[in-house]
């Protein structure tokens, strides 16, 4: 653990946004990424990954929101559906996968075969890239970043990107509710009395999903439409020196309703050298919510990890 500030170390990971998972009103959101431009994040994933109903914004206003980030000086990468159930979600798909401008992020082996030997892509967190051999063949089909699944351990990131590819790249997920799985079925609807045809948009109540409590109200699981989400959040900002040890290429910070800004500044500051691991550790706390987990990270059941708040 990094205990005193230094200069910048080499092989400094980069940061990047990953796609905004909840859904917000359209101000809502081009407010959020007007601000994002300013920050120190290096890449931007735009677009929907969970719903196909949420459409309040479209292709045409991400592209817009991709246009402001690119002159910003941001990498930006479209993300597309991880789970796909009717024809038009493929067309959608069809046609970020086929844009001639930005790289594609495929969260599903679909948008995979759509781009195998045409363009580059990066594969999301939620392609069960589980071992190296996977990564070569998703190498020949033209992946130039992967981002390692939520579940996996450190141990096997460890693994994983000493034997990759020549010229892949590899992302972490560094800080963030961990989307953990989809189902056909939209679980904030149902939380309502809702059919998920009829959901009336419920989604749009809750800026940072729905929080499930056991009987004993302790935070569990967070509903987010048909994506399940960790109640607490993935933070490893304490494994930054291993992550520059480790030459990994990039690190995830997941879109919050609030304070991603600052979010970003203490990632930006602690990988910089300016501020320590354990000083970002404690910069973080007012920012997280429900407490933090890293156990899959350690190898462990995914709820554990450490709680610092109060710190």
């Amino acid at each position: 653990m990094n205990t005193n500030p230094t200069t910048q170390p080499k092989n400094t990971p980069r940061l990047s946004l990953g796609p905004l998972l909840y859904y917000w009103p359209r101000d809502d959101v081009f407010q959020f990424y007007e601000a994002i431009a300013d920050t120190a994040v290096d890449i931007v994933y735009l677009g929907e990954t969970v719903c196909s109903k949420r459409r309040l914004l479209r292709t045409d206003a991400w592209l817009q929101l991709a246009g402001l980030l690119e002159e910003a000086g941001k990498e930006v990468v479209l993300s597309t559906l991880t789970l796909l159930e009717a024809n038009s979600e493929l067309s959608a798909m069809q046609k970020i996968c086929a844009n001639e401008q930005y790289m594609v992020e495929a969260n599903d082996m679909t948008a995979v075969q759509l781009m195998t030997g045409k363009k580059s892509f990066v594969t999301g967190p939620a392609v069960n890239v589980y071992n190296s051999r996977t990564l070569e063949v998703l190498a020949r089909a033209g992946m130039k970043r992967w981002v390692l699944p939520v579940e996996l351990s450190k141990e096997t990131l460890a693994v994983m990107h000493r034997d990759r590819p020549l010229d892949v790249e590899t992302e972490i997920f560094a800080f963030g509710r961990l989307p953990l799985a989809y189902s056909a079925r939209c679980f904030t609807a149902r939380a309502h009395n809702l059919p998920k045809d009829d959901c009336q948009f419920r989604c749009l109540d809750y800026a940072d999903g729905l929080m499930l409590s056991t009987r004993e109200d302790e935070s569990f699981l967070v509903l987010n439409g048909i994506q399940t989400q960790s109640a607490k959040t993935q933070n490893l900002i304490r494994d930054i020196d291993d992550f520059i040890e480790l030459e990994i290429d990039v690190l995830r910070i997941s879109p919050q309703s609030n304070n991603t800004v600052q979010i970003i500044d203490i990632f930006d500051r602690c990988l910089q050298g300016k501020i320590s691991s354990d000083e970002a550790e404690v910069s973080l706390q007012q920012y997280i919510m429900s407490g933090e987990c890293d156990g899959y990270w350690k190898g462990r059941a995914g709820m554990d990890g450490s709680d610092m708040t109060g710190v």
